[in-house]
């Protein structure tokens, strides 16, 4: 389960085509909410004879068989601390709250990531957007544009089905595709297991394109090197304040849809100042995948960070 949001509640499977063009499915069973300090290239399907024991302090130990080998998980759940008894008449009474930042081990695994795309040589960006923004057409004109230059891998998220990972394959890059099922965001676990399906070829670029959801992907960090948030014209000029964590985390927002323009009721400054008020420091560029308008530019913005 999401411990910033509550989602979950279904296992996540991670799906992806191997070389020899055969799909197959991953199943991904994980809570995300514990310390894992070994590495995971197992397999996660699970024997019935799984056992947990669980200590009433919450800083129990679950040893889990996996295939025959077994894993001690540690999980520690530091949210709240006692509060001191009320004090006896005249006594000051002072009360201690100790939180652990629930993020730390999501965050441990984006720097695993983060490590990984370094030595390979390949650009990691997590596009990020509400439903229905443009993501997957910006993904297969980017792909079209790139083609015979700079290798693309991309990570499908979505709650279900395979429909945008076999669009990008159609695109002709690799994809591998996450469904979070009840999860509403990627986390950096899951992304480390969709590279183990990817051949991440150095001077590339992988596209992580996130589940379609302004709020919680805005504090999960994947190990890539940028968020890149995508408005479309139609969404409102307001977004950009009405999801400020999420503008304040992006280092470029793309303002898709412009061919829209003409029948839509936006202003491209008014956006371009609303997100600016959140993130002083964002580019913002404006095209339509649909139309091919202002790709150049953003196609310029890719090779000038795959050069860095």
């Amino acid at each position: 389960m999401c411990t910033t949001c509550g989602c979950g509640g279904t296992e996540a499977t991670i799906e992806g085509v191997d070389a020899h063009g055969h799909s197959h499915a991953h199943p991904h069973d994980h809570d995300h909410d514990h310390a894992h300090d070994h590495d995971h290239p197992h397999d996660h399907d699970h024997p019935q004879d799984h056992s947990h024991d669980h200590d009433r302090d919450h800083g129990h130990a679950h040893d889990h068989a996996h295939g025959g080998q077994h894993h001690d998980h540690h999980h520690h759940h530091d949210h709240a601390v006692a509060v001191e008894p009320a004090p006896a008449a005249g006594v000051t009474s002072r009360t201690i709250v100790l939180e652990r930042d629930i993020l730390a081990e999501n965050d441990r695994l984006a720097a695993r990531n983060r490590a990984r795309f370094a030595d390979a040589g390949v650009l990691a960006l997590n596009l990020v957007s509400s439903p229905g923004s443009g993501k997957t057409t910006l993904l297969t004109r980017t792909i079209a544009a790139l083609a015979g230059t700079v290798p693309v891998a991309v990570i499908e998220g979505d709650q279900q089905t395979s429909n945008d990972a076999d669009r990008i394959r159609e695109a002709g890059a690799p994809a591998v595709q996450i469904n979070t099922g009840k999860g509403c965001h990627l986390d950096a676990h899951m992304v480390g297991h969709a590279c183990d399906q990817l051949e991440l070829a150095r001077g590339g670029v992988l596209f992580i394109e996130n589940v379609g959801n302004l709020v919680c992907p805005a504090a999960f960090d994947l190990g890539e090197a940028a968020k890149v948030a995508i408005v479309s014209v139609t969404e409102g000029d307001d977004k950009p304040l009405k999801y400020p964590d999420m503008f304040a985390a992006a280092r470029l927002v793309l303002v898709n849809k412009i061919d829209l323009l003409p029948y839509v009721d936006s202003d491209i400054a008014v956006l371009t100042a609303n997100a600016r008020r959140v993130n002083p420091a964002v580019e913002v560029m404006v095209l339509s995948a649909r139309s091919g308008e202002g790709m150049d530019a953003w196609i310029s913005w890719l090779k000038s960070r795959l050069a860095t």
